[in-house]
């Protein structure tokens, strides 16, 4: 089936546990009994995790900047676990993206190896070095309130003729003049806001779906996130959170036949605890009424590995992608947006998103 070649625009959490994963499945081959473990699909449109490659990668912090790519997925302030510390050498060095609005002001409050430093480094053209490198598609790993830059990367596809995969709640693939762009040049685009593998909206949109499915009304629901991370670090600005809050609420939203009442529902980033690192802890609680309008509530705490969490999910996007390049499929792939993402431009059931994909994957949904 040939390699899937890709970029990364942004070396952090997020592209660190990919590396380390592409790698590890790679290693594992195709007879170890683990070889499926964590992954949705080993095989996916005749694709393996061990085709994918990585040929440009961009950022802004001076640690990155041009060290090679698999150095710059360990450097600071990157705090995920390790879990494969060999990465290949993809001979691809981290080169200086635009800075925009990707580096919070906040930050600079905080010490260096907890945040973005930034490189003094010229830009690159970023659409002239996709097109250098024969990349198939980009990934976008913005800081969340990123909006400019978002949009940076996302053009600089069109420009390159190339996929992009957009995991921040930015909302690209999710707005219809973008989505119309993208579908002129028969270029396509996933998105927006990935999904974890099993993280706290997944769960939360499964247990609001089983409330509606067995007869429950919802009546108000919360989720906190806390964790120690970049993301959180940068998510203490509370004006850049207005499309991530959005994002995580409409994702929820969508499974009710009639969505909440804003002051009954609260989802969202709640704080920075620097000792959590890249765990992710949160904090559910849902209340509602059964028979004989009876109370009752649910409450859950989830704790996880934040990036390592939506890299699976990721190695999926990254081959229905290259699907759609194949198939010369342009535009939105729905399929592969309403169960890869938050904020796709259109909303499904978990369980009718997954037939959708295994439908695309088949051959059946395609535009």
């Amino acid at each position: 089936m040939g390699k899937i070649r890709v970029a990364i625009a942004g070396i952090g959490n997020c592209a660190s546990s990919l590396l380390q994963g592409v790698a590890h499945y790679k290693r594992l081959g195709d007879r170890h009994p683990d070889r499926s473990l964590g992954l949705m699909h080993y095989e996916l449109g005749g694709y393996r995790p061990s085709d994918i490659e990585f040929v440009a990668a961009f950022d802004i912090d001076k640690r990155k900047v041009g060290r090679p790519l698999r150095e710059a997925a360990f450097a600071k302030p990157n705090c995920t676990k390790v879990f494969n510390p060999r990465i290949p050498d993809y001979s691809v060095k981290v080169q200086m993206g635009e800075v925009l609005d990707g580096v919070a002001s906040h930050m600079k409050d905080y010490p260096e190896d907890r945040r973005f430093v930034v490189s003094d480094k010229k830009a690159v053209h970023v659409a002239l070095v996709l097109k250098r490198s024969g990349a198939d598609m980009l990934i976008c790993y913005m800081p969340v309130g990123a909006e400019r830059a978002t949009a940076y990367y996302a053009d600089a596809c069109l420009k390159a003729g190339i996929g992009f995969i957009n995991c921040v709640p930015v909302f690209i693939a999710s707005d219809k003049n973008w989505a119309r762009r993208f579908e002129e040049r028969r270029i396509p685009v996933i998105g927006d806001d990935i999904k974890s593998q099993l993280g706290a909206t997944i769960i939360h949109r499964m247990l609001t779906r089983l409330f509606e499915d067995r007869g429950v009304k919802l009546d108000s629901t919360y989720q906190l996130n806390v964790g120690g991370n970049t993301d959180f670090l940068n998510m203490l600005n509370q004006s850049r959170l207005k499309s991530k809050k959005i994002s995580k609420t409409e994702a929820v939203q969508s499974q009710l036949h009639k969505p909440l009442l804003n002051e009954n529902i609260h989802i969202g980033p709640s704080d920075y605890v620097p000792w959590l690192y890249d765990n992710k802890v949160c904090f559910l609680r849902m209340e509602g009424r059964g028979f004989g309008n009876i109370p009752m509530n649910i409450e859950l705490r989830l704790s996880v590995e934040d990036s390592p969490n939506s890299a699976g999910v990721v190695v999926d996007a990254l081959r229905c992608c290259k699907i759609g390049l194949d198939r010369k499929v342009g535009g939105v792939l729905i399929s592969p947006s309403s169960y890869f993402m938050k904020h796709p431009i259109q909303q499904f059931s978990d369980e009718d998103a997954r037939d959708m994909v295994e439908e695309f994957i088949a051959g059946k949904r395609e535009k």
